[in-house]
């Protein structure tokens, strides 16, 4: 048997004349599989339509009557959520939560349907569907039957282009495909599923030891550049191939001889904290914590010197960023900005980002980002937001959603950015997360 898990009243409740909201429960739950379904076919449909290069009048007339009832199912989905929500209860009920069953042949019947329906690919199809454990007699790990292999909600939008990314020969070598990989990841097709084929491996060197590697150059030999414009690391860091590289986020990082910022003295000016101001606001309580910044590793390679450990998150924005950082012996995390973070609740010790959140980044997706860095810091723990840019006049509407989330101002600056235009401002702030109880 498969189950959800819904809210109900309790059974004294249920069973003291009372009108129970269970059946509105299971009533809507059921209808949002259903308009789920439906939405998912309509995008794969929308997107073929979309790519589909006929002039045809009764193509672009089919076409926006296929969008309208997308809309309309939106406007629906949108409706049913609101009666979820507001389900009326009696405020002297404490819920509960209870399970809702439906029989495995019913769900299973209708995902095959489902998958046969968007995917082409066999071997896509098989990683989709439940994968039994086998009978062993022996209390099983999860307390679950099956297993249930994940891919993103949005994969199905991009049904051609994940047939084309997980069409191989099993155990054989895998596609050179990452950037084909990359694109679905930053195109809501994340998690991305796993594949039954062998990674390709540059020729490779044995590692440098970590005494010499955080601010060595790594050797062409250990980085794959196929899917680069730049063929070496010698074109990463020069001048005279600029308009060869296919990056601009952290123009500098590649360069290795910088080692750290320069920090100024005035500080009206600076934008910039030095890692020995960040530190001593918690001598000896910062160990673990994670990078969220289009980097190759500086940061984390700063506070390794101080035995501190950080995960760089990043994606290969052009250049193999993510490389760089394993090549000096540090945890790259390779992630999207869409994903929710693989670290538990109150766990790491400091949050650091710079040169990812700036003037480009909605404030919804804003307060996502920092209620999920919120979820993982543990309490006093700290957010340490580097170099925030936006437009001058835009400043306040992204400060008023640091103050939101209630944190203790330790370190706080805001100062002009110095470039041609000079209408922009640098936030960094360093802020403490509050004990809740």
């Amino acid at each position: 048997m498969q189950r959800q898990s819904f809210l109900r009243p309790p059974k004294s409740q249920m069973s003291s004349g009372r009108p129970s909201n269970y059946s509105m429960f299971s009533s809507l739950f059921k209808s949002f599989r259903i308009i789920s379904h439906v939405q998912t076919q309509l995008g794969v449909l929308l997107e073929q339509l979309h790519t589909e290069r006929s002039e045809s009048k009764v193509l672009v007339k089919f076409s926006d009557q296929v969008l309208k009832i997308a809309l309309s199912l939106d406007r629906l989905a949108e409706s049913l959520s609101h009666h979820y929500i507001n389900v009326p209860a009696d405020e002297n009920v404490i819920t509960n939560v209870v399970e809702y069953s439906s029989t495995s042949e019913e769900d299973e019947v209708e995902e095959e349907a489902f998958h046969r329906k968007v995917f082409d690919s066999a071997e896509l199809r098989n990683y989709t569907l439940p994968k039994p454990n086998r009978p062993s007699g022996k209390k099983k790990l999860l307390g679950l039957e099956s297993v249930y292999p994940s891919i993103g909600q949005g994969c199905a939008r991009l049904a051609s282009t994940l047939d084309r990314f997980m069409t191989y020969k099993a155990y054989h070598m895998c596609p050179d495909d990452w950037d084909l990989a990359q694109k679905l990841m930053i195109t809501v097709c994340d998690p991305l599923p796993r594949r039954r084929c062998f990674s390709r491996t540059p020729r490779y060197d044995k590692p440098r030891p970590l005494s010499s590697s955080l601010w060595t150059q790594p050797r062409d030999v250990d980085i794959s550049w196929s899917r680069y414009k730049c063929k070496n690391y010698q074109c990463l860091v020069s001048n005279k191939t600029i308009n060869n590289k296919d990056f601009y986020k952290c123009s500098d990082c590649f360069d290795l001889t910088k080692r750290g910022w320069n920090v100024q003295r005035n500080k009206n000016v600076s934008a910039e904290f030095s890692i020995d101001e960040i530190l001593m606001l918690k001598p000896g309580e910062i160990r673990i914590g994670l990078d969220f910044s289009p980097t190759t590793g500086t940061f984390a390679a700063l506070m390794r010197e101080k035995n501190v450990t950080i995960a760089s998150a990043t994606l290969n924005l052009g250049a193999p960023f993510n490389e760089v950082i394993a090549s000096k012996g540090l945890l790259p995390l390779y992630i999207s900005v869409g994903s929710r973070l693989p670290f538990f609740d109150n766990t790491l010790d400091i949050v650091h980002s710079t040169l990812f959140m700036d003037g480009w980044i909605g404030i919804e997706l804003l307060q996502f980002i920092l209620l999920d860095w919120d979820r993982i810091l543990r309490p006093k723990g700290l957010l340490y937001v580097d170099r925030f840019f936006c437009k001058k006049e835009n400043m306040k509407m992204y400060v008023d959603e640091f103050d939101r989330i209630g944190y203790k101002k330790l370190l706080w600056r805001v100062v002009p950015k110095k470039d041609k235009l000079d209408d922009e401002l640098f936030l960094l702030a360093v802020l403490e997360k509050p004990v809740r109880g």
